[in-house]
């Protein structure tokens, strides 16, 4: 006769998951590796998905992050001048594909504004008697320093209906912006492709005999190294501000330019940086 009916109503393996539940409740995760533990369990027994389990491990890393490791730097800032005409910022508006511009006083330097896109369209195809002004139409730009912490930004974006954000460093100078896509696509994750160069510490891999796969935050000094190049890095750190700033706006994949002896591809880039570079010799070998 069996003694404990609940033997038969809980196969083995539910009463062990069932055994670990009532353990979690009676006595609480102390610190983020006990929880984790938990919901590394969970995973793999099926009662938490990969997908759903890699998303709060970024979640809570999210906690620990600060603007700076996410945001967009100065050098790649697509911005408007304060006294620019319409016909002087659409195709900057076109090109970059952004749906906001900060706004600057070249006399200082100073972000006076923000502009939305959307706010230029009633000009485009203005009614007789309308004069564009960019001043009656810039929004009031929000500031946030470089230490803030990404789940405490991501909480302001959505209290305040923010998007986007200017980055101050330690001494209030401009440092870069930061976005709520920045943020969350720290949480959803980035989409990789077959160009992905998954190693942190390495920035340029040998893709074929003739190309070179390339981050485009790779140093110049590094850069400079490997080919036998002769960059400057006077203006730029990295091998991606060159690009950036000979291309004069933010590329779509696929667009090239050739600078002194080398080929470069936009292999990946979005809205706000580039990420990946092709990078192909244009000056022949001598044969032996």
């Amino acid at each position: 006769m069996n003694e404990n009916p609940d033997e038969d109503k809980y196969p083995a393996k539910s009463r062990s998951w069932l055994e670990r539940l009532t353990a979690l409740l009676a006595h609480e995760p102390q610190n983020r590796e006990q929880l984790m533990e938990v919901l590394r369990d969970a995973e793999e027994r099926d009662v938490l998905s990969s997908e759903m389990l890699g998303m709060i491990e970024r979640i809570l890393q999210v906690s620990e992050m600060q603007v700076r490791e996410v945001m967009v730097p100065k050098a790649q800032m697509v911005m408007i001048e304060k006294d620019s005409k319409l016909d002087e910022l659409l195709p900057i508006v076109i090109e970059s594909g952004h749906s906001r511009f900060p706004v600057f006083d070249p006399a200082g330097g100073d972000i006076i504004g923000i502009l939305l896109a959307k706010d230029i369209l009633k000009y485009v195809y203005k009614k007789e008697g309308v004069q564009f002004n960019i001043s009656d139409i810039l929004r009031p730009p929000v500031f946030t320093p470089q230490s803030k912490r990404l789940d405490i930004l991501l909480r302001e974006f959505r209290v305040n209906r923010n998007h986007i954000a200017i980055v101050l460093d330690e001494y209030g100078h401009v440092a870069g912006l930061v976005t709520i896509e920045d943020v969350l696509e720290q949480i959803v994750g980035e989409i990789e492709d077959e160009y992905d160069i998954d190693e942190e510490d390495v920035y340029i891999k040998k893709h074929a005999d003739d190309s070179y796969i390339v981050k485009a935050q790779t140093p110049i000094d590094e850069f400079n190294e490997y080919f036998h190049a002769s960059f400057s890095d006077d203006e730029f750190d990295t091998i991606g501000g060159i690009v950036l700033k000979q291309l004069g706006h933010l590329p779509k994949r696929g667009e090239t330019i050739k600078l002194q002896h080398y080929r470069f591809k936009v292999l990946h880039s979005d809205n706000r940086r580039i990420y990946l570079l092709e990078v192909r010799h244009t000056r022949k070998k001598k044969e032996d």
